[in-house]
C-alpha cells in the first residue's frame, strides 16, 4: 500500500492554499495541542492521585473546543471555494452529516463533560475519564485512519491509534505539574515520586505508543520510495527526528534528573524543569509535524 492519495481538493482551495491552508493547519496544531492537554491533564491526575489541575484543563479544552470549531468552518471554505463557506447555512449543515461533523461533536461533547466534571466533585472521574475519552475519540472518526475502517486492517489501526493518542495524552499532561513541582525546592520530593512513578508506566507506555505510531506509519507509507521520496515522507522524518529527542530528554530526566531529586541533589530540579522546558518544545514541533501530516493527507471533508 502506497501513501494513500488526498481526494482532489476543490480548484479554489488550491488557488488560495497559502492563507487559508496555514489557517487549516494552525487550527489542526491548537486542536491536538488542547485536545492531548485536556485528555491528558485530566488522566494524569486520576492516575497519578494528583489535585486536578482545573485552570489546565478549563484552558486546554476551551482552545481544543474553538480549534475544532475553526477547523470544521475552514472545512466550509474549502468547499465554498471562499470566505463565504464559514457562514453558508445550507454548506454547513452538509459538512455536519459528513465525518467531520462528527468528530465535531464528539469534540464538543467530551469537552463539555470535561468541563462539568470539573465541578461535579462527587462524579468527576466519571465524567472526566468519558470526556477524555471522547476528546480523543474525536480523532478516530475522521481523517486518514478513518479512511481506512472499511479496510481490511480499519479495527486494528483504530485501536492502535487510541492506543497512541492515550499515551501521548498522558505525557503531555505530566509535563506542566512535574515542572510546576522540580521548580519549587519544597516539592522536590513531590516531584521526584511522580517522576518515578511516572517512569515505571512510561517504561510500558512509550514502546507500545512508539510501535502504534510504526503500525500507523506503514499503513500510511509502506515503501522505502514513498518514504523517502514524498513530502509526507520527508515530514515524517522531521516528526521523527523530534519524536528522537523527545525520548532523549525524557531519558535524561529518568536516569540523571530525577535520581539525582531523590538523592536530595537541589540543583538538579532546576534542570529538571528546564529539561521539560525542551519536552514541551519537542510536543509542540512533534504536533505541528502532525497537522501537516494530517492536512497532506486527507480532503476537507
Amino acid at each position: 500500500m502506497a501513501i494513500r492519495k488526498a481526494a482532489a481538493l476543490p480548484s479554489a482551495w488550491t488557488d488560495m492554499a497559502g492563507g487559508w491552508a496555514l489557517a487549516t493547519v494552525l487550527s489542526k496544531w491548537a486542536l491536538y495541542v488542547g485536545a492531548l492537554g485536556a485528555a491528558g491533564s485530566a488522566l494524569c491526575a486520576m492516575v497519578f492521585s494528583l489535585r486536578m489541575p482545573r485552570m489546565h484543563v478549563i484552558g486546554f479544552t476551551l482552545l481544543a473546543g474553538a480549534a475544532a470549531v475553526m477547523g470544521f468552518l475552514l472545512k466550509g471554505v474549502a468547499l465554498a471555494g471562499d470566505a463565504s463557506g464559514m457562514v453558508d447555512g445550507e454548506m454547513l449543515s452538509l459538512l455536519w452529516t459528513t465525518q467531520s461533523g462528527s468528530a465535531l461533536r464528539w469534540q464538543l461533547g467530551g469537552s463539555g463533560l470535561l468541563l462539568a466534571g470539573l465541578f461535579l466533585p462527587r462524579i468527576a472521574a466519571i465524567f472526566c475519564l468519558i470526556g477524555s475519552a471522547a476528546v480523543l475519540g474525536a480523532f478516530l472518526v475522521a481523517g486518514h485512519v478513518a479512511d481506512h475502517v472499511a479496510d481490511r486492517d480499519g479495527l486494528l489501526l483504530v485501536v492502535v491509534l487510541f492506543l497512541h493518542l492515550a499515551v501521548a495524552a498522558l505525557w503531555v499532561g505530566i509535563l506542566t505539574p512535574l515542572r510546576g513541582l522540580a521548580r519549587t525546592p519544597d516539592t522536590h520530593g513531590a516531584a521526584a515520586d511522580l517522576g518515578v512513578r511516572f517512569g515505571r508506566l512510561a517504561s510500558i507506555a512509550v514502546p507500545a505508543m512508539i510501535l502504534a505510531g510504526g503500525v500507523m506509519a506503514y499503513a500510511l507509507v509502506d515503501s522505502v520510495n514513498a518514504f523517502f521520496g514524498t513530502g509526507y515522507g520527508r515530514m515524517l522524518m522531521v516528526k521523527l527526528a523530534a519524536v528522537a529527542a523527545l525520548l532523549g530528554l525524557a531519558a535524561l530526566n529518568k536516569l540523571r534528573f530525577v535520581p539525582a531529586l531523590e538523592r536530595g541533589d537541589t540543583s538538579a530540579g532546576d534542570k529538571l524543569a528546564r529539561s521539560i522546558a525542551w519536552e514541551w518544545g519537542a510536543v509542540l514541533l512533534i504536533l505541528l509535524a502532525t497537522a501537516l501530516l494530517t492536512t497532506s493527507l486527507t480532503m476537507p471533508m
